[in-house]
């Protein structure tokens, strides 16, 4: 009777030279979990230096030599290529990684073969040849590379606008894109995205900067071609503001002593003229075109007023200049001119289409209308301009305003319109014999109405004229 085989215990290593033992596959897991590891720190690491770079390079150019790199390594793959758009449509290959020089060279010139007919395609027929231009790009490039390569592409996402094409690509056929690789290949797609739209951002506001500097410089100029103060004219007393909605405004206002090359004190060097011309406008619209059409408009009528002309005689003279650079920049100028006479007291003026100013009489405590008829400057070479003129007395005020005012809306959209001024300034007139508390009381109402929290939306100007009360008349001390 054959003996039975005693079994072998579990421990015991196998007799046969070369059989592996028990604890091979244990070992094998654990190289296998330490070399996933290895690849895991890796990946983290090239990802850890692809955010390093995007917080700290200031150069897009630098970070987008890292992006097709950055790509292939987490990969394991051969190599890398970004592919950008122009917002012009074209396509243009802007970087390419491969160890491989023939490699490169292969992938370089199937590339930008593919970016050249698709670009060439789009633009022979805008809007229709190609529906979805990057799916095009994709099937060519691929076409060209040939069969032997394994190809991914992502897109490159700013502002969800696709702004380029990140891919990478293996001639391993044993390689396969696993769902991890893609989501790696679109993650390091994102971080470029995230540095496109970052450059963007710092050109922008490196433009903004710039545009605030010359609104600066604009500001500047124009506050010191407005009147400073104004000016002490004999028998009148005077109050003016100019509030603009942007730094750079196209309201103007100026006081100009129309004879004082005849009538300059030569002792003190001040200005003693008995006729002033007083001009309000308003160049229609904001920002520094406008701020340049009026600083243009107040060089020509100072250079206009010494030659000496009617009030409608200057504005024909300034339309006639002003046309030629007017009609084609659509911007138009309204403005109320005026000559002050202090020994008769006759205001004469003619108006270019400007919001009439009004005068308070203060004999009869009405409200009246300072206009005549004009056209915009700058508008027809051939309008007429009409002269007329009004006799002031003492306590009469004039209001010169521009449409800032009138237009002023709140928050339902109701205008301040003139109606609401005539009241707020007859009420100021009746009850303030100061010119600037006539005008504090008139910026004040507008702001009222328009809401605390509300800013103008246009520019607004205002000047108040008051004509002086007379001295009553000297006590005969023999009476």
């Amino acid at each position: 009777m054959t003996p039975a085989p005693v079994p072998r215990q579990p421990s015991q290593p196998s007799d046969r030279p070369g059989a592996p033992s028990d604890i091979t596959p244990v070992f094998a897991l654990k190289e296998l979990v330490s070399r996933l590891n290895r690849e895991q720190n890796k990946i983290q690491d090239l990802l850890s230096s692809l955010g390093f770079a995007l917080r700290s390079f200031n150069n897009l150019n630098q970070f987008l030599e890292l992006t097709p790199l950055i790509a292939s390594r987490v990969t394991d793959a051969d190599g890398g290529a970004l592919v950008l758009f122009k917002p012009n449509g074209q396509m243009r290959l802007e970087r390419l990684h491969c160890p491989d020089t023939q490699q490169c060279q292969d992938v370089r010139k199937a590339l930008e073969t593919a970016t050249r007919q698709v670009t060439s395609a789009i633009a022979a027929s805008p809007g229709k040849a190609i529906a979805q231009p990057t799916l095009a790009l994709d099937a060519q490039f691929s076409r060209n590379l040939g069969g032997n390569m394994q190809l991914f592409g992502t897109a490159i996402l700013v502002k969800n606008t696709e702004r380029g094409r990140l891919y990478v690509f293996s001639r391993d056929p044993a390689y396969a894109w696993t769902e991890t690789r893609q989501k790696l290949v679109r993650l390091v797609a994102d971080q470029t995205a995230v540095a496109i739209e970052n450059d963007q951002l710092t050109v922008e506001l490196r433009k903004k900067e710039r545009l605030d500097r010359e609104m600066e410089i604009g500001a500047e100029i124009q506050h010191q071609l407005l009147p400073r103060t104004c000016p002490n004219i004999e028998g009148i007393a005077l109050a003016a503001r100019c509030q603009t909605a942007n730094r750079v405004g196209g309201d103007y206002y100026d006081f100009i002593p129309a004879n004082y090359d005849k009538l300059r004190s030569r002792k003190s060097g001040r200005t003693e003229s008995n006729r002033w011309s007083l001009a309000i406008g308003d160049v229609m619209g904001k920002g520094v075109p406008a701020g340049l059409i009026m600083t243009m408009l107040r060089g020509m009528l100072r250079a206009e007023v010494l030659n000496g002309h009617s009030p409608a005689r200057i504005l024909q003279h300034l339309n006639h200049v002003m046309y030629g650079d007017l009609e084609n920049s659509n911007r138009f100028v309204t403005l109320f001119y005026s000559e002050y006479d202090t020994r008769s007291r006759i205001l004469s003026y003619s108006n270019a289409a400007h919001n009439p100013p009004l005068l308070w009489k203060a004999a009869t405590k009405t409200i009246a209308r300072l206009d005549t008829l004009g056209m915009l400057i700058g508008l027809d070479m051939d309008t007429q301009y009409h002269d007329a003129q009004v006799q002031l007395e003492p306590g009469d005020t004039i209001i010169y305003y521009t449409d800032g005012f009138t237009d002023a809306a709140n928050a339902k959209g109701d205008r301040f319109d003139e109606e609401n001024l005539i009241r707020a300034f007859q009420w100021a007139c009746t009850n303030y014999s100061d010119p600037q508390a006539i005008l504090e009381h008139l910026f004040a109402q507008v702001q009222k109405f328009v809401g605390a929290a509300r800013s103008a939306d246009d520019d607004m100007t205002l000047v108040v004229l008051r004509v002086a009360a007379e001295p009553p008349p000297l006590l005969n001390p023999s009476s």
